[in-house]
């Protein structure tokens, strides 16, 4: 009796869990494609609403140069994005939310998320934040992975005609264009790409950052990216996809590469140079789901991260490909079994993962 007991609790678990994504978005007949629903939104905004001024716990990752800058607080030192643990994921909770406004005008929680973006982007705040990215030790914090959010986040601003945008944009593009100085002047000196599957993961970087100097029609900023992006990748053959995953890996290398080269290039090119990047051998590994052991681990809870970025690489590049190329479909159920398999995992109790998933997930939904 007890067994029966307990497998109509884990059908009930189950049932619970497949139900929940299909109130987050549908998706159309042949499963190649899918929408955010209103529903969905909700449930992903109050995410980071709980945390965008939660100060504690917090990962600062700050280098101290003495007691007097050690001993601030994450909110001294970040007065605009002290939140949500860190400061790249308090910067793409602040985009998750305006995309989220942007798409769903109605939503339930807008003045909410207005109230909260208004407190924490205004002048005097973003004042701050240039002042920590002055320091002699401080030139290349968060670089490239929050750089490239921060960026992600105004090209989210500049895109919307609404009046608080045009606010928030006003106060954020002094920050942006002190971001935009130190890669320039990194971008020469970066011989080597990095090819790890987290924060520092160069390709990712700079898909934000060449999709914002292209919206921003920032011409010599998006030339420096693609020169770099060439130098870097235009050679690479047989990438190692079947080293993928690490343990903590939210990024495939494989397919961030393949991600910012499709902007570079046009599509035969590209096309061309997908087919001695990543052979179907390589592919057809990377569509495997990763196996989330612990989900109250900071480090482990990563791979949903990776559900979700391999999710939007893969219908990113499926729609570069043509209608008769058997990959094209391979990768877009790909996208959909990758979605659904960490959607419902998103609100895990546990704020590990609920302090940033969200806004990968919202990416996944809404990057076309």
């Amino acid at each position: 009796m007890r067994r029966i007991f307990r497998l109509i609790i884990l059908l009930l678990c189950v049932g619970n869990i497949c139900a929940q994504p299909q109130q987050f978005y549908t998706v159309n007949k042949d499963s190649t494609n899918f929408s955010l629903t209103i529903a969905g939104a909700s449930h992903l905004a109050s995410l980071p609403l709980k945390c965008l001024q939660q100060e504690y716990p917090n990962k600062t990752s700050h280098t101290s140069a003495g007691d007097s800058d050690h001993l601030m607080t994450p909110m001294q030192q970040h007065p605009a994005f002290y939140g949500c643990f860190d400061w790249h994921s308090c910067v793409h909770g602040h985009w998750m939310l305006v995309s989220l406004l942007k798409q769903f005008p109605g939503l339930p929680e807008a003045q909410k998320i207005r109230n909260a973006i208004s407190k924490n982007i205004n002048p005097a705040n973003i004042t701050q934040e240039i002042k920590y990215f002055g320091g002699a030790l401080s030139k290349s914090y968060e670089r490239t992975y929050g750089w490239a959010w921060l960026l992600k986040l105004q090209q989210e601003l500049l895109t919307w005609n609404d009046a608080d945008a045009v606010k928030w944009r006003a106060a954020l593009q002094p920050l942006c264009d002190t971001i935009i100085k130190f890669w320039m002047e990194y971008l020469p000196k970066q011989t080597y790409p990095n090819r790890t599957g987290v924060h520092p993961n160069t390709a990712f970087g700079l898909v934000f950052a060449l999709d914002y100097a292209r919206i921003s029609g920032n011409k010599i900023f998006e030339s420096a990216i693609v020169r770099s992006a060439k130098q870097l990748y235009l050679a690479d053959t047989n990438a190692p996809s079947n080293w993928e995953p690490d343990g903590t890996d939210f990024l495939s290398p494989s397919l961030e590469e393949a991600d910012l080269m499709r902007r570079v290039l046009n599509k035969e090119q590209f096309i061309n140079w997908f087919n001695n990047w990543i052979p179907v051998s390589s592919l057809q590994h990377l569509t495997q789901l990763p196996v989330v052991s612990d989900r109250t681990d900071m480090q482990i809870v990563h791979l949903d991260g990776l559900c979700f970025s391999r999710s939007w690489c893969m219908k990113s590049i499926a729609n570069e490909l043509p209608a008769t190329d058997n990959r094209k479909q391979i990768l877009l159920r790909s996208a959909i079994r990758h979605l659904n398999a960490s959607l419902p995992n998103v609100a895990s109790g546990s704020y590990g993962g609920e302090h940033w998933l969200a806004s990968f997930a919202v990416y996944a939904l809404l990057n076309e």
